[in-house]
């Protein structure tokens, strides 16, 4: 008894955190999962009672399902190849020291601490806007027709400007990770006659590569809930030629007033997160082991 008593007291102590935390997770779990059993439209409160699986089939067989999650997988992967490739570019650029190293740091990281909104907001009405946007502004520069970026391209400007403010997280990792190099095994590489280009295939990429790993599984299991740029910008339009999962589900909650096809439609993203989770804690895994 004497020997168990010191190793039940900390289990007691952490009992109130660890309940506390699985209430947090499994309380709207558990009501979303009711919720997407049952029939629960706001604007038909008489329908009611079991719907089995009725809400998930509605949810998949809704016209705007496809493209919505090819427009998903279409986000991630452009967010997360631009994010990691400029942001090792990026990492690369100001690895070595030079005069204002520090400031030039700071206003790289500094997107990052945006709001998503903000964020929106900025590129929609200052850089983008076809009548007085700054990208308007250097298309007639140059005599050409400024771009209706909302309207023409609604995909690929909400990526760029995830883009944007997801660079700068990339940047701070593998900053990070480069200040951790080896730099005798540098100088040694440089003694052997090896160019820049040699040292970057063999020292700095696989070194980079755990860092790589760890941004792509935090990027995409945050990218997959994107909203608020859309939200702000393109509202899922034109058409559905912006709309992802997330999105859809709010169509589904607020336009569509369907609470149980809603439920349906975030359990669907939650099984795509973990999927997705899985996947990569795997590949870091086996990244780390390596």
């Amino acid at each position: 008894m004497q020997g168990q008593a010191p190793r039940l007291i900390p289990r007691l102590l952490m009992a109130p955190a660890i309940g506390t935390l699985l209430l947090w997770m499994i309380v709207p779990l558990a009501m979303t999962i009711y919720f997407s059993l049952i029939r629960y439209n706001l604007l038909q409160p008489e329908v009611s009672g079991f719907a089995g699986l009725d809400n998930f089939e509605y949810f998949v067989t809704d016209p705007a399902f496809g493209s919505s999650v090819i427009n998903t997988v279409l986000l991630l992967g452009s967010v997360i190849v631009l994010t990691v490739g400029l942001g090792v570019g990026l990492a690369l650029l100001i690895d070595d020291p030079f005069p204002g190293r520090g400031l030039v740091r700071v206003l790289l990281i500094s997107p990052f601490f945006i709001m998503p909104t903000v964020n929106a907001l900025l590129w929609k009405h200052m850089m983008m806007n076809p009548l007085y946007g700054v990208l308007a502004a250097v298309w007639k520069f140059f005599g050409a027709e400024p771009v209706d970026w909302l309207t023409d391209w609604p995909l690929l400007s909400v990526i760029i400007m995830i883009t944007w403010q997801w660079l700068p997280f990339a940047t701070l990792i593998f900053i990070t990770a480069l200040q951790s190099m080896n730099r005798e095994q540098l100088e040694a590489s440089r003694m052997d006659g090896a160019n820049y280009l040699q040292q970057l295939r063999y020292l700095y990429l696989p070194h980079l590569g755990r860092s790589v790993a760890v941004v792509v599984m935090i990027e995409l299991i945050f990218l997959l809930s994107v909203f608020a740029e859309i939200y702000t910008t393109t509202g899922g339009g034109p058409g559905d030629a912006s709309t992802n999962v997330a999105f859809l589900i709010f169509k589904q909650a607020l336009l569509g007033f369907d609470a149980g096809v809603a439920s349906a439609g975030a359990l669907f993203a939650v099984v795509l997160a973990n999927i997705a989770a899985v996947f990569m804690i795997r590949l870091v895994g086996k990244n780390l082991d390596a």
